[in-house]
């Protein structure tokens, strides 16, 4: 069990859940971090994209960038949204993948689960499977993904290495990744990663943005590329929060990489 000044893993996971099922309850309220469809045009989601998603999927949106600009997910694939929420992504995925692919959705947070199950049922989206768990321990086989996307939710992870490992394992041999998430250019106090709160306000679980790369290195991956990067706290409806944020150097970046090793045809589309 990750222990950070004497709060353990539960308690930090548990802060997050809370956060996250208010979220998915509460959309109209204003949280510390942009939420919703504001916030998603913020981060650089097209507006064609968010009307063909139902608002109810979109008004709980808490990523923090567009990982779909590594455009690495192609017809056919089986893709992993590492915390899915109420299913911005996930929709979106199952729409680039199509009907012969097939996305696996997980998340920790009931709420979110049953937001996002109402979401596929609205839509019809049959190509989806539900999936309640976390990063650290990934409920699906190894190297049985081809595209693994997350948004907003590896900064909240409190062990990472574990995390990018399970990542690794379930990626298949050329699989890809694109992630959207936040790290930072100076070390977060320790009193600060104390605080189970404030991990769940997308600042204090976050990396320099090289050891976040360098985890990802270790786990076994050997082209992680930062795509863009941006002040995704310059949204924050919160003075305090962007005053924590700039003093950190925090930012939203999105990265792709892949896998190495031989890709496994794909007869769909993937080469």
């Amino acid at each position: 069990m990750v222990a950070v000044l004497g709060f353990n893993r539960e308690q930090i996971l548990g802060a997050v859940r809370n956060m996250y099922t208010d979220v998915a309850l509460r959309p109209e309220r204003v949280f510390h971090f942009p939420t919703g469809r504001a916030a998603c045009l913020f981060v650089g989601y097209p507006e064609s994209w968010l009307d063909a998603l139902p608002p109810t999927a979109v008004e709980s949106f808490a990523g923090v960038g567009f990982p779909f600009h590594a455009d690495v997910i192609r017809r056919g694939d089986r893709i992993l949204d590492i915390g899915s929420g109420s299913g911005t992504d996930v929709l979106s995925a199952a729409r680039l993948a199509g009907p012969a692919g097939k996305v696996y959705a997980l998340d920790m947070t009931p709420a979110m689960l049953d937001k996002l199950r109402g979401n596929l049922e609205r839509t019809g989206t049959e190509n989806v499977v539900v999936l309640e768990g976390n990063a650290e321990a990934i409920p699906l086989p190894d190297a049985s993904i081809d595209v693994v996307t997350s948004n907003g939710v590896l900064n909240l992870v409190p062990d990472k290495p574990r995390a990018f490992a399970e990542i690794f394992r379930v990626l298949r041999p050329g699989g890809s990744v694109q992630i959207a998430d936040i790290v930072v250019a100076k070390p977060v106090s320790e009193t600060s990663r104390a605080n189970p709160k404030l991990w769940a306000e997308c600042v204090v679980g976050a990396s320099i943005e090289d050891d976040y790369l360098d985890m990802f290195h270790a786990a076994g991956f050997a082209d992680a590329c930062v795509l863009r990067g941006f002040d995704y706290f310059a949204a924050s409806s919160s003075p305090d929060t962007r005053r924590v944020a700039g003093a950190l150097g925090a930012r939203a970046v999105e990265i792709r990489m892949s896998k190495p090793g031989r890709a496994i045809p794909n007869p769909i589309g993937r080469t």
